[in-house]
């Protein structure tokens, strides 16, 4: 019963709002207006120039422009013979027949359903096999439209219409999240379209227009972060603390980053899409796109973590209002060290995932699993997860003391009853304290 008896006056308040020290909260918010105007001058000077990118190889079209798709739908599907002088081409009524049985593959007549040959047919074949599209009746598809060198209209299977399914699933998590967590969840959405906006209109311009990928990276992360925690989770100190220790984590990430590639000597190229900008887009720095990946990939999981911890830092310091600094800390810190094993397990095991057809095909080739670990497709997961994880586990007693020294301000009364041997309830996990340790 001692534990509480130092608690029962002067403390209606409990539950509410925790004074903050004047000088921490200008520290802060003084320290977010300076970072926030240099992200501002950042995106300015990196700001991409308007100019007119030629489509490179192997995105044009056999015309040299921008490859245009087309609306279709499969009518008809079987196997037989192949060959016939209307596979590609728009008509009416039914395909010519080929001239020869020489061999066979699978026809499919797709109905066009947009474009200047809208209302007519084509008729597709395709060889089966490995990566190939095997087209159903029923089944919604893309047709890509290109003109060959005699001014034909030609159409070919470019991918499978997916339009209404992700609409359908995007649609279904925006629900769920706006019924669940209600204005939060909107709001939080709308950082989520606030991202996005960032990627396609800053970010993903300024490494294609060769702005060094580093400080584009950075920018562009530091204006998601922005948006991302204030829209979600309202302007206050508790958020602005979070902001702050996800910022310098984010620097934290970017170092990092640096120094394990420059240091593993990763190159990307073991990945497709990197050896297509290394050919065609050579003024791209691959690197670049690899640390670009690293600080941009990180964000997530060091918002989810920061805000965690500012959150836990200020209830606790608002549940007991004489507690100190350092008890506050250190309950929050229990908090952060079950956050970081789960998160950091989680990340991992995310990479993971995203590389199991990789580790798939080394192991039926063979190869031991230290050749398997040490290749750069690989390489660059473990790195990408160790970085992450690195900044993930710094960013919480980084966070949790800026949330600290807010939520219990550096030369305030509280936690001034130490001396009574009483005590914070909320936080105490071991026995109560020895006698005569306060009875002088």
């Amino acid at each position: 019963m001692s534990d509480f008896h130092g608690h029962g006056h002067g403390h209606g308040h409990s539950g509410g709002p925790v004074p903050v020290g004047p000088v921490a909260a200008k520290v802060v918010i003084g320290l977010l207006v300076v970072i926030g105007i240099a992200v501002l001058i950042g995106a300015i000077a990196l700001w991409p120039s308007k100019q007119d990118v030629a489509v490179d190889l192997p995105f044009q079209s056999a015309q040299g422009g921008v490859a245009v798709t087309e609306a279709g739908t499969v009518t008809m599907q079987n196997i037989g013979p192949c060959g016939s002088s209307s596979a590609g081409r728009a008509f009416t009524g039914s395909p010519v027949p080929p001239p020869t049985d020489a061999y066979e593959c699978q026809r499919s007549i797709v109905d066009i359903e947009s474009g200047p040959n809208a209302g007519t047919q084509t008729l597709l074949e395709i060889i089966p096999g490995p990566g190939q599209p095997d087209l159903r009746v029923g089944e919604s598809i893309r047709l890509s439209r290109q003109t060959d060198v005699n001014g034909t209209t030609e159409y070919s299977f470019e991918d499978y219409a997916r339009g209404w399914p992700v609409t359908l699933i995007a649609l279904t998590f925006a629900v769920v999240v706006i019924v669940v967590a209600r204005w939060r969840g909107l709001r939080a959405l709308v950082g989520i379209v606030v991202s996005f906006g960032v990627l396609v209109l800053f970010m993903l311009p300024a490494l294609l227009d060769g702005k060094p990928a580093i400080p584009v990276a950075l920018v562009s992360g530091a204006i998601i972060l922005y948006a991302v925690l204030y829209l979600a989770h309202g302007v206050s100190l508790r958020t602005s603390s979070a902001l702050l220790g996800t910022l310098a984590s984010m620097l934290l990430a970017a170092v990092l980053s640096y120094l394990t590639i420059l240091m593993t000597q990763l190159t990307g190229l073991s990945e497709e899409q990197n050896t297509n900008v290394q050919a065609y887009i050579q003024h791209v720095s691959i690197t670049g796109l690899l640390l670009a990946g690293f600080i941009i990939g990180s964000l997530g999981v060091l918002n989810d973590v920061t805000i965690t911890q500012a959150a836990s830092a200020f209830e606790l310091a608002s549940l007991d209002p004489d507690a100190s600094r350092r008890q506050i800390f250190g309950s929050a810190m229990r908090v952060g060290r079950d956050h970081i094993a789960s998160t950091v397990y989680t990340l991992v095991l995310a990479y993971a995932g995203g590389a199991l057809p990789l580790l798939l095909v080394f192991s039926v080739a063979g190869r031991s699993i230290q050749d398997v670990l040490l290749s750069d497709a690989v390489s660059i997961e473990i790195v990408r997860s160790a970085v992450g994880g690195i900044a993930l586990a710094l960013s919480v007693p980084l966070t949790t003391a800026i949330a600290v020294v807010l939520a219990r301000p550096l030369g305030s009364r509280s936690g001034g009853n130490r001396n009574s041997g009483t005590g914070s309830p909320q936080f105490r996990t071991a026995a109560p304290s020895r006698g005569g340790r306060h009875s002088k």
